[in-house]
């Protein structure tokens, strides 16, 4: 186990993972298994004759401690840290060791093969092989494939295999992946009969150029193998090769390209006398022309996810009719690249996303992060002890997925800091495949990459670095390495972390693709949170992470930082990461409409142009625009349809570019990309009344729908009703929470995050000190101090109520003092609606939706008409936080059970800024006192926040804060609202 070799015994060469017709013989299904605390357990369980009838069962795949309701352990999620002592290459005694067992049969026609295989295609962390008894090898690398010789083992008939896996070794000091531990033979495991003239491995190299592919071919098989025949149907290619010697480059002829927006695929066969392989070629060039990123000639923007293998009972066992659906979901959300972080996939994902199309950047099963926690003291990066296995881990990586055209680009790893090992690592790829640049982020001098990569670089840094003589010093790195590094591709191979509600910002670094061509996008971290599926006590349902299973060393949430939550629910923030990355742009001016296509290589051919005009949110006309086929970067401009205005109704023009038919991830309709024009006739906003004759006021008071006592609101259209009090609190995002300092937002205060701030501040314990009430002829004026114990500031609440026909109006000035130091999550008044006879448990509005939106966060919102339940209010993020926000308000109306209890309409202030709101069964403090959505308490009331304004979201959980002009100051804000019953 403290051993950093990669393995020993009879391990073969790597090789590419091959569909092949030689026999082959799953051995995926129940297992024999036993667990012991400790790695010290006897061998005896490998013979034959062994009795394990008193062991468990257990599938393969599968992870142990997702098995058997906890009686295999428990799963252990860490992201930096290691969960056991810093003390390489050894780990403890206390090492949870598996053994399992299985009969297999061999069938007596394999008795004429040249050789026997028994492949395992990813077992963490470090596991033995016995058949029959017999120790045929070890080997560790979790993610990566290992392949046995077993021919002088095995025998026709009945025989055993035997494994030993343990759950820590020294390679676990070079898999801390920022994701759950989970030990045990996780992905296939397969008997594979090696015929005789068989072809052990293929390399077909495509290109393409001109119009026209090629293929470079590379044929591994005995010479007594010969001759092979090469076939390409579709391209009526067959080209037969008499002995090694004769293969050789070809002329494929005319050819359509490969690119992950069209993944044309050419199914091409190699054949001995013994054996046929299958692999699809996809013609296409990678090549970095100076500073540029170009496949086929063309420059590529990642508009990508991090994509770790992770499934809320299964964990990482690789299923392919769910792996399909997630990549459909990628490409519907205009997802166009993965990153597979951080080791390679299961294989058969990588056919997925050359069918479907990405541009895949293929990591090896490689991160050393938790040496950080000791100054990388010990680092294997830089150890030559290590670079046995370092090298081996690459080699693996690139030789099973060479063949892949989604693959533009090898990553050496993730975090692992730099050294020797890793520039050796570079090194053997740079010779083994000169058709693939090689990334790694830790490589800040450039000195063995050929990309520039960073992490969570603020906009301003990315601006800087792909500004021409710009002199801004780059992370790392001397003037003369960063001048370096500015003439090469920047890629974000993280940016944007998506943990909880966010990120914010999104269009910022889009923008800069689009005005630094040395910007090539990058890759959200990340696609998916990996909560794993359990119950409370109280026998709730609930997605777990860090800690939930008694883990002492952990970090929390931070595994639940997806784009997706656990189970497959697209969260608002993908939803605006498809409409900041629609690859058809719309510009709107004097009547006419221009459409730029930004994608890589496809025309809009595919595409058709709808639109509709609506009048405060009723679609009153609508159509498809004649529009031409435009190419790929090409631009048109078109005239738009007649637009009837309404003199009393706002008007809005939306033109969506659909799929014309489906395809193989969407169906005919899908929206691709979308915008809208506002064509609104100016109306004006009724002035606030003026008023002199204020007197004090007592005893109980009815204005329209409301009534008071004592001042203080207590019925609303015939309900009872708490408030309105003023709210600055929310419950706050991960994001807030976030103690990560961003020198490009001035909102940070150094050394503490916006939530702690705010605590101290008390903005969540807010009490209120009426300071006057007074009326009028058919109005009510009360004057508010709000402010927290143990604090010297305050804010001044003046709230004005007053009818003028059939409406009352709410007029709410809030006035800050002097002396905040921190921004504010919000600005709103809160109202609390108990349940009573009729619930209000819905909302109808006109405004932005049908998702949420925040400042910095409102891509994807569109002004129309939506309802929705309050149930189904805000989003089941793991650890509740604040959620629901919709934006730029026009008129909601409170419904129960479907029928109307009170209209509000909000008018914009004296600057035209309109405010938001939010529903939800719980109080901003509730939610915030929740650690997972079954720990909130039963609702009795539903609460409606009406906000003047919010902060925005940012992603300082690990990026970037709140850019400046999203960051809520204190500030004097107003609110206007008019109520009526329905």
């Amino acid at each position: 186990m403290a051993d950093p070799a990669p393995g020993h015994g009879a391990l073969r060469p790597a090789r590419s993972w091959l569909h092949s017709d030689a026999p082959a013989l799953s051995l995926n299904g129940p297992w024999r298994f036993r667990l012991s605390p400790t790695a010290r357990v006897a061998a005896d369980f490998a013979a034959g004759a062994f009795d394990d009838g008193g062991w468990d069962t257990i599938p393969v795949p599968s992870h142990w401690v997702l098995q058997g309701d906890g009686a295999y352990g428990r799963p252990h999620y860490t992201n930096v840290q290691f969960p056991f002592p810093i003390d390489p290459p050894h780990v403890p005694d206390e090492n949870p060791t598996g053994d399992y067992r299985r009969r297999f049969t061999v069938p007596a026609e394999w008795a004429g093969a040249e050789r026997v295989v028994l492949r395992f295609d990813g077992v963490e962390s470090l596991f033995r092989v016995w058949v029959n008894g017999e120790e045929v090898g070890a080997a560790s690398g979790s993610r990566l494939a290992h392949e046995f010789d077993v021919t002088a083992a095995v025998r026709p008939g009945d025989n055993v295999v035997a494994v030993r896996v343990h759950q820590w070794s020294a390679a676990s000091y070079v898999e801390d992946q920022d994701q759950w531990w989970l030990p045990g033979i996780f992905r296939d495991v397969t008997l594979h009969a090696r015929p005789a003239g068989g072809i052990e491995d293929v390399w077909l190299r495509t290109g393409f150029a001109a119009g026209r592919g090629g293929i470079d071919p590379e044929i591994t098989a005995d010479p007594a193998a010969f001759p092979v025949t090469l076939r390409v149907p579709e391209l009526g290619i067959e080209e037969v090769w008499a002995t090694p010697a004769d293969v050789a480059p070809l002329d494929a002829g005319a050819v359509q390209p490969w690119s992950a927006e069209q993944p044309r695929l050419y199914e091409a066969t190699v054949t001995s006398a013994a054996e046929t392989v299958t692999v699809r070629l996809g013609f296409r060039t990678v090549e970095i022309r100076g500073d540029r990123f170009l496949v086929n000639g063309r420059r590529v923007v990642f508009h990508g996810m991090n994509r770790h293998e992770a499934h809320p009972e299964r964990g990482r066992v690789f299923d392919e009719e769910h792996a399909r659906a997630d990549l459909a979901r990628m490409k519907r959300f205009n997802v166009n690249a993965i990153r597979t972080s951080h080791y390679p996939p299961h294989p058969r994902l990588l056919d997925l996303a050359d069918e479907l199309g990405f541009w895949v950047v293929l990591e090896c099963d490689l991160e050393t992060h938790g040496f950080d926690a000791v100054g990388w003291t010990g680092n294997p990066s830089d150890d030559p002890a290590w670079r046995e296995a370092y090298l081996d881990r690459v080699e693996r990586t690139v030789e099973r997925d060479k063949n892949h055209p989604s693959i533009v680009m090898w990553s050496l790893g993730n975090e692992a800091g730099s050294g020797d090992n890793l520039a050796a690592m570079s090194a053997w790829v740079h010779a083994r495949d000169s058709g693939r640049p090689v990334h790694y982020e830790g490589d800040y001098t450039g000195d063995y990459t050929d990309v520039y990569s960073r992490m969570y670089a603020s906009v301003r840094e990315s601006e800087q670095i792909g500004t021409d003589g710009s002199r801004a010093p780059l992370l790392g790195c001397t003037p003369a390495q960063g001048a370096r590094q500015r003439t090469k591709p920047f890629v974000l191979c993280e940016y944007a972390h998506a943990m909880g509600n966010g990120p914010g910002g999104l269009d910022a670094y889009e923008e800069l693709t689009r005005t630094h061509p040395r910007l090539h996008g990058g890759f959200v971290w990340e696609w998916r949170d990996h909560g794993i599926a359990a119950t409370a006590p109280d026998g709730t349902p609930f997605f777990a992470y860090g800690g939930d299973f008694g883990e002492v060393v952990h970090d929390g949430n931070f595994v639940m930082d997806g784009m997706l939550l656990s189970d497959d629910v697209p969260t608002p923030s993908l939803h605006e990461f498809k409409a900041v990355v629609q690859p058809v742009r719309f510009t709107f001016a004097d009547g006419v409409v221009e459409i730029a296509n930004q994608r890589h290589s496809a025309d809009t051919s595919d595409l058709r142009l709808c639109w509709r005009v609506e009048h405060d949110g009723a679609v009153v006309a609508e159509g498809v625009l004649e529009a031409p086929v435009v190419a790929a970067g090409g631009t048109a401009v078109l005239p738009l349809p007649p637009i009837p205005v309404a003199a009393d109704a706002e008007t809005w023009f939306t033109v969506d570019a659909v799929l014309a038919s489906a395809t193989a991830w969407a169906d005919a309709g899908h929206v691709v990309a979308s915008a809208q024009l506002d064509r609104s006739a100016p109306r004006p906003v009724p002035a606030a009344r003026a008023r002199g004759d204020w007197r004090p006021a007592e005893g109980t008071l009815a204005l329209g729908v409301a009534e008071f006592a004592g001042g203080s609101l207590v019925r609303l259209a015939g309900r009872p009703v708490t408030g309105p009090r003023l709210e600055l609190f929310r419950a706050p995002t991960d994001n807030d929470e976030g103690a990560e300092v961003d020198p490009d937002a001035d909102a940070n205060v150094a050394g503490a995050s916006h939530a702690a701030l705010w605590r101290r501040d008390g903005l969540d314990r807010l009490t209120t000190r009426r300071m006057s009430v007074e009326c009028a002829d058919g109005a009510l004026r009360t004057v508010d101090r709000v402010s927290a114990a143990n604090s010297g500031r305050w804010v001044t609440v003046e709230s004005v109520w007053s009818l003028d026909g059939d409406a009352l109006e709410l007029r709410v000035e809030a006035t800050p003092s002097r002396g905040w130091s921190t921004v504010w999550p919000r600005i709103g008044i809160h109202l609390e609606l108990p349940d009573g006879e009729r619930p209000v448990d819905g909302v109808e509005w006109f405004g932005t939706g049908p998702l949420e939106s925040y400042p910095d966060s409102m891509r994807a919102a569109r002004t129309g008409r939506f309802a929705a339940g309050v149930a189904e209010w805000g989003v089941p993020y793991a650890r509740p936080q604040e959620s629901g926000h919709r934006s730029a308000l026009r008129e909601l109306t409170l419904t129960s059970g479907g029928t109307g209890v009170l209209v509000v309409t909000a008018l914009p202030d004296t600057r035209g800024r309109r405010p938001g709101f939010t529903l939800s069964r719980h109080t901003p403090q509730q939610i915030a006192r929740a650690g997972h959505p079954f720990e909130l308490p039963a609702g009795t009331a539903s609460h409606l926040i009406v906000d003047a304004a919010q902060h925005g979201l940012g992603s300082r959980a690990c990026g970037p804060d709140v850019a400046p002009e999203f960051a809520l100051r204190p500030e004097a804000r107003t609110l206007r609202l008019r109520l009526r019953a329905v």
